[in-house]
């Protein structure tokens, strides 16, 4: 795919956009990328990458193997989310801790439109497709409901976790950050960080490159053969996640790792229950405010629906 220097910025734009969600124990980076309309290319292009790469390079050359990977789009995306990533870390955890109704309430209104947003992709709905979205919903619902395990140090536990996570980042609706939380990983990893531990943390790389080969496979597959219930369980991952980013919530249990507190136990709350102050009104306006982004960014995407797989339909 030909593309032009302004394209490959605004992909690296996307991908800080996926950054800073990833970053956000709660919020996806994969709805960030569906809503963007690069998602099914994401996942395309992950999932080819393999041996033959290389035969391509013995026998073509570099640039017929950066081609064929789909290298500069890759390259691109994953620019902009290391940019977001080490840039705006600190200060979205600030927003967090400082101002977490105001920051959740901008969030509830993206992924609300995002529900909306990926739901409209499916041309036609029947009971299967209902069925499908409630599953997801369910799923997700009873993932971010979960509490958190204990904390683990094992290297090869530490390799399935940045596998499982890693599949959960490119997921519209589940945050691999919070997938770390659950796990019990979050304060082994995010230590690890900071102390430059790279032992620890080219497990956990190893262990994340591993699942999202083999994870893209499965979504690729998916999306090629059952497009339409894919996208109606997608839809409903998203849904379910709603709960984890209400912003107003009542604390009932917290952990602290090192500097950081995480809590691990909360209940959504009606604004006029909660506890401090409520902000409804700006609340509101952000709710308004990351749902209008939504619109926004579709028209900038400028995404077409996605064709059902004529020879198959979905069963």
């Amino acid at each position: 795919m030909q593309r032009t220097f302004r394209e490959y910025f605004t992909i690296t734009l996307k991908g800080m956009a996926m950054g800073a969600a990833d970053v956000v124990p709660g919020v996806s980076g994969g709805t960030i990328a569906f809503i963007t309309g690069i998602y099914q290319e994401l996942i395309a292009t992950i999932s080819g990458v393999n041996l033959s790469l290389f035969k391509t390079w013995k026998k073509e050359g570099f640039k017929a193997m950066w081609k064929k990977l789909n290298g500069s789009f890759i390259l691109a995306l994953f620019t902009g989310i290391l940019i977001s990533i080490f840039t705006l870390m600190r200060l979205t955890n600030y927003l967090l801790e400082e101002h977490p109704v105001l920051i959740w309430s901008f969030f509830f209104g993206l992924i609300l439109a995002s529900v909306w947003f990926v739901a409209r992709q499916i041309p036609k709905w029947n009971f299967k497709m209902i069925a499908a979205l409630i599953a997801g919903a369910a799923f997700a619902y009873f993932i971010v409901s979960l509490a958190p395990s204990e904390s683990t140090s094992s290297y090869w536990f530490l390799f399935i976790a940045g596998a499982i996570a890693v599949c959960a980042m490119i997921l519209p609706g589940i945050s691999g950050a919070f997938i770390l939380v659950l796990l019990g990983a979050y304060k082994t990893i995010t230590e690890a960080a900071q102390n430059f531990d790279i032992k620890t943390l080219g497990i956990v790389v190893l262990g994340a490159v591993f699942g999202l080969l083999s994870f893209s496979h499965i979504l690729k597959w998916l999306f090629k053969h059952y497009s339409n219930i894919t996208l109606a369980v997608l839809t409903g991952f998203i849904a379910g996640s709603l709960n984890k980013i209400w912003p107003w919530k009542k604390v009932l249990e917290t952990e602290q790792y090192g500097e950081k507190i995480v809590i691990i136990k909360e209940a959504s709350v009606l604004p006029w229950n909660f506890e401090g102050n409520a902000y409804l009104f700006p609340a509101i306006i952000l709710m308004l405010s990351g749902f209008l982004l939504i619109l926004i960014l579709e028209r900038v995407a400028n995404q077409k629906p996605i064709q059902q797989n004529a020879t198959n339909p979905d069963l």
